[in-house]
């Protein structure tokens, strides 16, 4: 699966980060954003531990981009909410699960349109998303 939820509110979490100068703390987002308090935790965390955010502690704390938002592109955000490299297919990063390659007419198509889709995703920014464009 490309997108789950966790992709989709580690988005909507850097959108709404994006425009702040202070850091955003975890319970006025998540009442904003209407998510899980906990769960939202659990991906500004992983976000935070990849560097896509920088964490502050303490009674200010919160959180804040690491970077510009030209600068993050949507499969870095991906790949870092679901903890693994995005896959269209199971097999489409070159490696078919029942180690049939050699016979699999089908895996140079799935890579290719895998390749093609990582391509895609790497060319739209977080400010793309934000500005609505691509």
């Amino acid at each position: 699966m490309l997108f789950t939820r966790a992709s989709e509110y580690a988005l909507l979490a850097l959108i709404y980060i994006a425009d702040k100068k202070e850091p955003q703390d975890v319970e006025t987002m998540a009442e904003k954003l209407e998510i899980s308090k906990s769960f939202l935790a659990k991906i500004l965390q992983v976000l935070a531990r990849d560097g896509l955010l920088i964490s502050y502690k303490g009674a200010k704390g919160g959180f804040l981009l690491s970077k510009d938002t030209k600068e993050y592109n949507l499969k870095e955000i991906v790949n870092s909410a679901e903890k693994k490299q995005v896959s269209i297919f199971e097999c489409s990063q070159g490696t078919c699960p029942t180690g049939k390659e050699s016979k699999c007419l089908m895996l140079p198509i799935l890579v290719d349109l895998q390749n093609k889709m990582n391509e895609h995703l790497a060319s739209i920014s977080l400010l793309d998303v934000i500005n609505n464009k691509k």
